[in-house]
């Protein structure tokens, strides 16, 4: 019965971790280059953040497991890639050749993809042909 518990230390710590570190990033971002209480400006803020993140937490998880320690969860890594991060994901599976041969990971990694290009598709068309 212990085992469930662990496997969930590291998603839940992982998953704060790189929610902290966006929102930090964000807010920073949002300091440095706007300061306009504007959905568009935080929305183009959080997504440069949540893309850096992703392609961060990929390298970082990649050098973990070259080392053979303990691995970032990959619910982490598609939660990043659902924020808005899919661009960051990419560049880095990529860059670092990391998760480009787990088939079920890239499977889901598109799917989240396709309902993104989905979804921005529908609030284009929303936006200026409503």
């Amino acid at each position: 019965m212990a085992a469930p518990a662990r496997q969930k230390r590291p998603v839940r710590f992982h998953g704060l971790t790189a929610a902290a570190l966006v929102l930090a990033c964000t807010l920073l971002l949002w300091l440095g280059v706007s300061r306009k209480l504007n959905g568009w400006h935080l929305l183009a803020c959080w997504l440069v953040a949540v893309n850096a993140i992703a392609f961060g937490y990929y390298g970082y998880d990649k050098r973990r497991a070259r080392a053979g320690a303990s691995r970032v969860p990959e619910l982490v890594l598609h939660g990043l890639t659902a924020a808005g991060g899919a661009l960051g994901s990419y560049a880095a599976m990529n860059f670092f050749r990391h998760k480009t041969v787990k088939g079920k990971f890239r499977i889901l990694f598109w799917c989240i993809v396709a309902l993104q290009v989905t979804l921005a598709a529908w609030v284009v068309k929303m936006t200026w042909w409503g």
